[in-house]
């Protein structure tokens, strides 16, 4: 038995949709699963007084974006090139991009 090429189209895409329905559920739970947990952290980051996250350890402007500045990248010459592998993985902060100076 030979299929066509529209039937083993519509076997693939029905296959695609079956994971993505199966993946969205598996997701799904487990977000209701660890909700209690996270609610532990959260209380603990609230009652120790946590800042974000630290991403990067190497530079003082990746290990925290959302409190770097303008020019801290540049601390050691306006004409520096970015010695950190980290400075080219993020973005500079929201507050500099809304304002066109990235």
């Amino acid at each position: 038995m030979s299929l066509r090429k529209s039937d083993t189209y519509f076997l693939i895409t029905a296959l695609g949709m079956l994971a993505a329905l199966v993946l969205s559920v598996h997701a799904h739970r487990a977000v209701e699963a660890a909700g209690p947990a996270l609610a532990r952290q959260t209380d603990l980051v609230e009652s120790m007084g946590l800042s974000d996250l630290c991403l990067f350890t190497d530079a003082r402007y990746t290990r925290n974006p959302s409190l770097a500045d303008r020019n801290s990248a540049f601390q050691d010459s306006p004409l520096a090139m970015e010695h950190f592998p980290s400075g080219s993985l993020i973005l500079p902060p929201g507050h500099l991009r809304r304002h066109g100076l990235d």
